[in-house]
C-alpha cells in the first residue's frame, strides 16, 4: 500500500499543487516533463469555457488524472473537454473535475492564466477548435507521408 497522497488529498490539504505533466495532449502549452502546472482546488464554482482543468478519467485500474481544456459547458452539468493537442474529447461530469490550472512555470518563469500571453494563446489556438483539428490532421498526414517516403523516422 502506498503512502503517497492523491491529487485530491493534496488539493484538500494545501488548496494548490504544482506538478509536471506526462504526455503531449496539452502541447504547445505544456511540454512533457519540462513545464510545471500550478493547479488550484476547483471549489464550488462551475468551470468556464476555455479553463484548463485537472479531472479524473475512470478506467479499469481506478482512474487517470488528465489536464485538458473545457471547450463547452453542457446544459446537463457536464463539460466537453479536449487537450490542446488533441482532435477528440471527453464528456466529463462536474464531480470528476478536481482542479483548475492557474499558472504555468516555463524555464523558471511563472505565467499566470491572466497573463496577456496566455490569453493570446487561448484565444488564437483554442477558440478555433475546428481549424485546429484541420491543422493537426494535416500535420499528422504530412508526417506519415514523409515517413513513407523515408524522409523522416
Amino acid at each position: 500500500m502506498s503512502d503517497a497522497l492523491t491529487f485530491e488529498q493534496l488539493l484538500a490539504l494545501d488548496g494548490r499543487l504544482a506538478y509536471t505533466n506526462k504526455g503531449v495532449s496539452m502541447l504547445p502549452l505544456l511540454r512533457q516533463g519540462r513545464d510545471v502546472m500550478v493547479i488550484e482546488r476547483k471549489g464550488d464554482a462551475r468551470c468556464k469555457r476555455l479553463d484548463a482543468v485537472l479531472f479524473k478519467r475512470p478506467n479499469a485500474r481506478g482512474a487517470d488524472y488528465v489536464m485538458h481544456r473545457v471547450l463547452r459547458v453542457n446544459d446537463d452539468g457536464t463539460y466537453w473537454i479536449v487537450g490542446d493537442n488533441c482532435v477528440t474529447g471527453d464528456t466529463v461530469p462536474e464531480e470528476n473535475v478536481i482542479g483548475i490550472l492557474t499558472a504555468v512555470v516555463r524555464d523558471g518563469k511563472t505565467i499566470p492564466v491572466t497573463d496577456r500571453r496566455y490569453r493570446l494563446y487561448v484565444n488564437t489556438w483554442c477558440r478555433f477548435y475546428r481549424l485546429r483539428i484541420a491543422i493537426l490532421r494535416a500535420k499528422h498526414l504530412a508526417g506519415r507521408c514523409l515517413r513513407k517516403l523515408g524522409l523522416r523516422k
